[in-house]
């Protein structure tokens, strides 16, 4: 262990916790202004409950002695025999409890993009059961089928970075599974249900607005500050990986934030603040898996195409399905998470890391990148969607429509965002 490595990753651990916040505030400027309140707080309910299934069950089942490389034991139960002078062989360059504390933040904000998908509507005691047991069932056979040296599809031969795969695959499929569940908000009219009311006085767009599009930015800002340590920490010590980490990771950033904005100046006739930060975060998003793996040409190239597909995506949902994925969370995390994760097959270099993809000669990483984000993506959708509709039978999972129309910040917690006398 060396002071270097340690103070990195400490700074890269603080640098992603502040990823839940900023979350909060991204998804709270696109959220109306009756449920401000509500989506910033159920961010930070989350990381408190994260830490502390992590702490007790999480992190021993994801690091833990893996049985047949489906899932760890629990020796490891409440940081069981783990000393302050512990290391492990997944990070030895510094201590084991760093290394939990790391990995605590992307276990805690993988639940946290999902409640865009259903933001405005859930129950906020449903959310809790919820994320407690997703957390467990859902998010840790995940990450010890990818991340442990023993899991299966580690084994098959797939690489994640930085969470392409264990956090966003599995987030956005997760979010597509309970917008279904759940259902539309109130008033939210779709573009067949349009077309039938345009000959209707006055009639409703079903159009939502954000409340607060400074918040929105800010968000996005600081997501894009955090995910340095997102990336870069994700190397585990301070040397070259870390570096090429970080270039990567603002590039493809930068180059998803200017194809979405130019794609929107082209549909609207105007760039809009909202694209441009949706785009930055999708870029984000898709580099995040290839981040140890590319270099610069590719981390751009990853960008562009990042921003492209999932505004499509995203326009396509809201203009012709009834889908309501509240703040496009599966456009976002789950078509750029898996977009990243099999552009990471086509692109990984040994120039890089110790792996190479297809347009470096070796196929057989870009078929095992297909096979996980194919395996994920089904668990994560299926099994989400049955959790939600297990947790439905005894814990309603939406607010009554009374609740719905007063809003969340009345309904759940009794507070609103701004009071004016």
């Amino acid at each position: 262990m060396t002071a270097g490595d340690i103070s990195w990753v400490s700074t890269a651990t603080a640098l992603v916790m502040l990823m839940t916040p900023a979350v909060g505030f991204f998804y709270a400027g696109l959220v109306r202004k009756k449920n401000l309140v509500s989506t910033i707080v159920q961010c930070l309910i989350i990381f408190a409950v994260v830490s502390v299934v992590w702490a007790l069950w999480g992190y021993s089942l994801v690091f833990g002695p893996s049985i047949h490389g489906v899932i760890g034991d629990l020796s490891l139960f409440g940081l069981n025999n783990i000393s302050i002078h512990a290391v492990t062989p997944l990070a030895p360059d510094i201590p084991e409890l760093l290394f939990f504390a790391f990995q605590l933040k992307f276990a805690a904000i993988t639940p946290a993009l999902i409640i865009g998908a259903c933001a405005e509507r859930i129950r906020f005691r449903s959310l809790l059961i919820f994320i407690v047991l997703w957390s467990t069932l859902i998010y840790t056979p995940i990450a010890h089928w990818v991340w442990n040296p023993d899991g299966w599809l580690r084994a098959l031969g797939a690489i994640d970075f930085a969470g392409g795969i264990v956090v966003h695959v599995a987030a956005g499929l997760s979010a597509l599974a309970a917008a279904l569940v759940i259902g539309r908000r109130k008033g939210c009219i779709y573009w067949k249900d349009h077309l039938k009311s345009l000959d209707r006085k006055n009639a409703d767009t079903g159009e939502i607005k954000p409340s607060n599009i400074p918040y929105v930015i800010l968000g996005a800002a600081l997501l894009w500050f955090g995910w340095f340590g997102f990336n870069g920490g994700s190397a585990l010590a301070a040397n070259d990986l870390a570096v090429s980490a970080l270039v990567v990771t603002n590039l493809a950033a930068a180059a998803a934030a200017v194809s979405w904005m130019v794609l929107d100046w082209v549909r609207k006739g105007k760039p809009s603040a909202i694209g441009i930060s949706v785009g930055a975060v999708c870029g984000l998003v898709a580099i995040t898996p290839a981040s140890g793996y590319v270099n610069v040409t590719a981390a751009l190239i990853i960008g562009l195409v990042a921003g492209v597909i999932s505004n499509f995506v995203a326009n396509w949902r809201a203009g012709r399905t009834r889908i309501d994925d509240s703040l496009d969370v599966f456009a976002c995390h789950g078509i750029s998470g898996i977009w990243g994760s099999i552009a990471t097959g086509l692109f990984a270099t040994t120039m890089v890391n110790n792996v190479n993809g297809l347009f470096y000669g070796n196929a057989g990483q870009l078929v095992a990148q297909v096979a996980s984000v194919a395996v994920v993506a089904a668990f994560a959708f299926f099994g989400s969607y049955l959790l939600l509709k297990l947790i439905n039978v005894f814990s309603p999972l939406r607010v009554s429509p009374e609740e719905e129309d007063k809003g969340l910040d009345l309904s759940q917690h009794g507070e609103e965002a701004y009071h004016l006398e």
